[in-house]
């Protein structure tokens, strides 16, 4: 077969330049005379969104039905690989029945405001989780012939002025926290394509960013596939081009390749680097057509049953006092709130799936019981409120022993394309729970919502709290199987529920101000930032409760290459249940600022009744490396690290420690080094201290006083010379400096 490199060679300059930017919305520009077909890319992330008619990114145009998975905030509380792999299987067959040959996601962006309006898309606020669960969805996606579009490559945090913000991120967390779960599914999962994002990053669009394109993604991750742009976010082809933007989506009308065309007639463009970024597109679309299978089918049915069980596994159960759930089949039930009836199940924007069917709560819930099961709607589909309606729903509360009262954010106040406002529930559905409260303590509250929401306000006056999230089309379903036990619950917050937005990391430093926005928090994202700072919060990050009980033994810890962390969990109650096992590391008194802890590896175990079974928790080496700007590189810093092992980030069950040899880090010495500096460095330390001692009459130097040393660390040696005259010159110092680097 002809390789990509010869195709190109062959190619005209003009038809070079077509290759690099769409045919229309969806589809890639052929070259019929070269054998290279058009291709198509459509929406995603959780499910196949190929539209009817000619394309319009806002989920406004008429779409196949496909179906609808739970979006990315269901699936990440889920901490399951193997399930988000199936469903990355399911949306793969999906695609290739539909003949798309990339599905634009999944999307790994990370939580850094619960104001952020696209939120919903993202798997969580902590970096290797997003990583861990992102490279389970392409692997299974990909698996099927259909390549995976990693999004939104990268800082693209928030919705308010996206197409232009910079997004101003020191180095640290621009790696730590940014970039991070990007290069794990890169390294792990090699996607066939990475989208870039609209907005700035340190003041460079990413599309034009080449240390973001070329330097970070290519030369040091190791990618090997092609940067398509996100829908719109090319400013400049050109320039565009050359930092290692390949495909410009949509179509622009051929105006931006004759730019391109026009920039390597001029000179100002080597025509290598167009060479470079055709030979990427062709080698794709052959990947591509290879994967294709023209007669494919799927089954809708299993893909529903598929979407039911990964929904039921998404919902997060927040509270359970007096064991209110699960519900028995023939307990007097109330369903009061019009989402169980109009269940909001996506998010809004491109994302949004023409679902193959729809499930409501208040079906499945009537399915699932055996006796009557009266609803009444509360407010209205578009929220509203009116006194008959807070009447009838107060008046089904009194008859029934438990109500189940549905509450959300409607979508109008969440989408691609703008952020929220606050974390609050609509007033009128606040309003609405106060009367039902008042009329029947025993209610249950059953969230939707595609960010979180502030419980603080109502938390401690109800016994139970399910978070719903959206659940996609088989979301009613899942609901039911989790309120009436039939599945038990076993998803964890991907996110921490603050007890207020103010308390939030981002809160002063979100959404930015002309053109920018600081990422002033720094490494302090998520629940780093509320442990660091000792904030109550309403739910941390991990949190979930079962309707079961775990216990948790004989933790330890062990070096083997990383670290292998092991613990016995035992089901110490009366239900089959799942835990999730979570580890997180620290470093007390590291050199550098970190974290109190951070997640570091985990895993899910299901244990039937009474079961109890070791669990082995890896943890990479690479993952106890901080970024050190000193070097631009990833350091392990030595020391005894605490391994904290638990149920949630502030529900720590086990506590061990490691020694871990460090990195050596040799950092070159000059009369700017400070003496602090120097006495780190065992070689200049040696040099040092003798060349002190020959000042002082030769012998062994006397000791240096501790508080004399303390004082001096920071001071550079080139000061030095002021204090000890003409006994201890430049020269000298300069002397002893180049026999520190001296090679070893």
């Amino acid at each position: 077969m002809t390789d990509a490199a010869e195709i190109v060679a062959d190619l005209t300059l003009e038809e070079k330049a077509s290759l690099t930017s769409g045919l229309n919305f969806w589809f890639t520009e052929p070259v019929a005379r070269a054998g290279i077909p058009s291709i198509m890319l459509t929406d995603g992330p959780h499910g196949v969104r190929k539209q009817t008619g000619g394309g319009d990114h806002l989920g406004l145009g008429d779409a196949v039905p496909a179906t609808c998975f739970p979006p990315a905030v269901a699936l990440g509380g889920t901490f399951d690989p193997a399930l988000l792999e199936r469903v990355g299987v399911a949306l793969g067959t999906e695609a290739r029945a539909e003949q798309v040959a990339i599905l634009l996601g999944p999307g790994i962006n990370i939580k850094r405001s619960p104001l952020c309006g696209r939120n919903f898309e993202h798997l969580s606020e902590d970096p290797l989780l997003s990583g861990v669960l992102g490279a389970a969805l392409v692997r299974g996606l990909q698996s099927q012939g259909v390549g995976a579009s990693l999004k939104h490559y990268a800082a693209n945090n928030q919705e308010t002025d996206r197409m232009r913000v910079s997004a101003d991120i020191d180095p640290r967390p621009m790696r730590e926290i940014y970039l991070r779960g990007f290069q794990r599914v890169v390294e792990d999962a090699r996607p066939w394509t990475v989208m870039c994002s609209y907005n700035r990053i340190n003041g460079v669009y990413a599309s034009e960013n080449r240390w973001l394109l070329t330097e970070v993604l290519r030369d040091e991750w190791g990618f090997d596939g092609l940067v398509v742009s996100d829908w719109g976010a090319v400013a400049d082809r050109v320039a565009a081009l050359s930092a290692g933007l390949d495909l410009e989506m949509p179509s622009t009308g051929g105006r931006t390749d004759a730019e391109i065309v026009a920039a390597v007639r001029a000179g100002t463009l080597d025509e290598s680097v167009l060479d470079t970024a055709a030979r990427r597109i062709v080698d794709l679309v052959r990947r591509a057509v290879a994967g294709a299978q023209p007669d494919a089918t799927y089954d809708a049915d299993a893909h529903h049953a598929l979407a039911r069980e990964a929904a039921a596994a998404s919902v997060v159960l927040l509270r359970n006092e007096h064991g209110l759930l699960p519900l028995a089949p023939d307990t007097k039930v109330a369903v009061i709130g019009e989402l169980a009836r109009t269940p909001r199940y996506q998010g809004a924007g491109s994302s949004r799936i023409n679902p193959t069917r729809l499930d409501n709560a208040l079906d499945e819930i009537r399915a699932l019981a055996t006796v009557e099961v009266p609803f009444a709607a509360g407010y209205g589909a578009d929220g509203s409120a009116s006194p008959e309606l807070t009447a009838e729903a107060t008046a089904a509360a009194v008859a029934a022993d438990t109500v189940l009262l549905f509450l959300g954010v409607p979508a109008e106040l969440e989408s691609e394309g703008f952020d929220r406002d606050d974390l609050e529930l609509p007033a009128s559905q606040l309003d609405l729970l106060d009367a039902v409260v008042a009329a029947n303590p025993n209610t249950a509250v059953v969230l939707s919502n595609g960010g979180v929401v502030r419980l603080s306000g109502f938390a401690e006056r109800v016994p139970a709290i399910v978070e719903g999230w959206l659940l996609g089309q088989a979301g009613g379903g899942g609901l039911a199987d989790v309120l009436y036990g039939v599945v038990n619950p076993s998803a964890r917050l991907a996110e921490t529920v603050p007890v207020r937005l103010e308390d939030t990391a981002a809160y002063g430093n979100f959404p930015g101000e002309h053109g920018h926005v600081r990422y002033g928090e720094g490494l302090h994202v998520g629940y780093r930032w509320y442990d660091a700072r000792q904030l109550e919060v309403s739910y941390p990050f991990g949190f979930g409760l079962s309707y079961t009980t775990f216990d948790y033994s004989d933790a330890a810890v062990t070096t083997d290459g990383g670290l292998a962390v092991t613990v016995t969990v035992t089901n110490t109650g009366d239900r089959d249940g799942s835990e999730v096992v979570q580890v997180y590391i620290g470093l007390p008194g590291s050199a550098v600022a970190r974290a109190p802890r951070e997640l570091k590896g985990f895993a899910k175990v299901h244990l039937a009744v009474g079961e109890s079974r070791t669990v082995r928790v890896p943890v990479r080496r690479s993952d106890l490396a901080y970024w050190d700007t000193r070097v631009d590189a990833w350091v392990v810093e030595g020391g005894t690290y605490t391994v904290e092992v638990g149920a949630s980030s502030r529900d720590i069950r086990a506590t061990c420690t490691v020694d871990v040899a460090g990195d050596e880090v040799r950092l070159p010495l000059s009369l700017d080094s400070s003496i602090g500096e120097v006495l780190a460095d065992p070689v200049a330390a040696g040099l040092v201290l003798e060349a002190f001692a020959s000042l002082t009459g030769g012998g062994a130097a006397p000791p240096l006083d501790e508080s004399v040393l303390k004082m001096a660390e920071s001071m550079p040696l080139s000061r030095m010379v002021g204090f000890l005259g003409d006994k201890f010159d430049r020269d000298k110092l300069q002397q002893l400096i180049d026999a520190a680097n001296a090679p070893r």
